[in-house]
């Protein structure tokens, strides 16, 4: 039976709520056990979700025209550019980006090659791997920061070690090394560059 031309029931349905599911599944293991796990970020997880989510209607909808080489290329180029029209993303919260974006049209487009058991297997290679990466190795990952520093004169080379200390002591931050970029003697300052460790968030209570 038909609604304006429309289908009301298509056998692909049970297909899209299976790989949805699915999809949904590996995504929150990957962004909400691995990713906040380790940062305790919350600001990217609506993004991450969302262009999951949305992405993969998108993309299982339009497969249906037989488009998925080319759908799958522009996608994966629009949601690419993300990042160059919005405020500069660190280079973790881009891979997990790019995993999610990924993992999300990987899922969508499969058809009639490609088995159950093949997608399953790709998805939890993927998760395998990020929790490997973060749970396992515990791969630090390190932030620069430009800061203007007034104290100048600590930059000596004989009171780096008070240089250290005065930055930590002010941010509350381990910082691994400062790196001189420039120098103002006329303003009596200097522009710094400081390495850290990425620090999970502290979790409201």
């Amino acid at each position: 039976m038909d609604l304006l031309n429309f289908p009301i029931f298509d056998q692909d349905f049970y297909s899209m709520a299976l790989l949805f599911f699915l999809n949904l599944f590996f995504i929150t293991i990957i962004i909400r056990w691995f990713y906040y796990g380790s940062t305790g970020r919350k600001d990217y997880l609506f993004t991450f979700f969302m262009i999951s989510i949305v992405l993969f209607f998108i993309s299982f909808t339009l497969k249906k025209f037989n488009l998925n080489i080319g759908l799958a290329i522009g996608l994966f180029a629009v949601f690419g550019i993300i990042r160059y029209r919005t405020e500069s993303i660190p280079i973790r919260e881009m891979t997990y980006l790019f995993i999610v974006i990924g993992i999300s049209l990987m899922n969508a487009v499969v058809n009639s090659k490609l088995s159950y058991t093949e997608i399953l297997f790709s998805n939890v290679a993927i998760t395998w791997a990020v929790g490997f990466i973060e749970k396992v190795w515990h791969v630090k990952h390190e932030i620069t920061k430009k800061i203007i520093y007034e104290k100048i004169e600590n930059i000596k080379s004989e009171n780096y070690e008070f240089l250290i200390a005065d930055l930590e002591e002010r941010t509350g931050i381990p910082i691994n090394k400062v790196t001189i970029d420039d120098i103002d003697f006329v303003k009596d300052c200097a522009t710094l560059t400081i390495y850290y460790n990425l620090q999970p968030e502290k979790r409201k209570k």
